[in-house]
Formats: C-alpha cells, sequence, structure tokens
C-alpha cells in the first residue's frame, strides 16, 4: 500500500521525468530509497542517445549491484514514474532490489499511446509480477497519474 512517506520520492519521480523531457527524451524518472529512507541515487531516461537501454530503472539495477549489499538492495525501494519494462523488471530481479512503487503502469501508458496513435514499442509490456514473480510491487498511484499522462502527451505531441 502506497503511504504518505512514499509520496516525496514519486513526485521525484515525476520531476525527474520532465527533466528528462526538457532534454528531449521520453519522460521517465526513477529514484531508489535505501531501507531507512535516505535517497541512493536516482536517474531519468536517457535513452534520446540511441542506447535505448538507458532507462533509469535499469541504470538503478546496475548502480545498486555494484555498490550495495544483498540485504541493502533487498530492503531498498525503487520508485519510478512508470512501471518497469520487460528488460528493467528483469534487471531489477536479478539484482534483488525490494519493493517497487510505481506511478502508472504499463497497461495505462499502452493505452494512452494507442489512444494518441502511437505505434507499439518493440517490446511487449508485461507487469512487472509476469517478468519477476516473487516482486513486491505497489501501484498505480492515481494522485500523480495525471501528471505522468499530460508528460508522456506533451512527449509524443498528441492532439
Amino acid at each position: 500500500m502506497v503511504e504518505d512517506a512514499d509520496l516525496p520520492h514519486l513526485r521525484r519521480c515525476v520531476e525527474l521525468a520532465t527533466e528528462a523531457l526538457e532534454a528531449g527524451d521520453e519522460p521517465f524518472g526513477s529514484v531508489l530509497v535505501a531501507g531507512g529512507g535516505a535517497v541512493l541515487f536516482e536517474d531519468h531516461n536517457r535513452v534520446a542517445s540511441g542506447d535505448r537501454t538507458r532507462h533509469p530503472e535499469f541504470e538503478l539495477a546496475r548502480w545498486a549491484a555494484a555498490r550495495l549489499r544483498p540485504q541493502d538492495r533487498a530492503a531498498a525501494t525503487v520508485y519510478t514514474s512508470g512501471e518497469h519494462c520487460p528488460m528493467c523488471a528483469a534487471a531489477h530481479g536479478w539484482v534483488g532490489l525490494g519493493r517497487i512503487v510505481y506511478i502508472c503502469s504499463s497497461a495505462q501508458l499502452v493505452g494512452w499511446l494507442a489512444e494518441w496513435g502511437v505505434p507499439p514499442a518493440p517490446v511487449s509490456a508485461l507487469p512487472i509480477r509476469d517478468v519477476v514473480p516473487g516482486a513486491r510491487v505497489e501501484g498505480p498511484v492515481p494522485a500523480l497519474v495525471d501528471q505522468v499522462r499530460a508528460l508522456h502527451h506533451r512527449f509524443h505531441g498528441a492532439p
């Protein structure tokens, strides 16, 4: 269950997604928070570089694998503006990160893109638990969904 203590981190994800959009990239942002509540790492999408694997959730997993002990990774929470794609979900599972809290679901994003006439991605949008069955996942977060939708609307120049 998403709690009040989660909201500042989720709002930061929206800020990071906005930074990505303003840099000409797809609007996704993520924050890695330690079990004790300290922000460890944050990033936003960087796929405009030409490397389509530069998702913030993937970067958080790589950062955690290089710097955190397994028990610290398991105690951490990944906050993100959008539900992990299958690549990022797999990285999350392989690294052993803990809880995931996302603002909008993959199904919501796919629906918006279809509504706006945006061609589908080359990789299927799967729920995180279809990729990592034991993942602790919470979302969507209705209070922030409209903000994320507006960012994607802007990015895609939707009518």
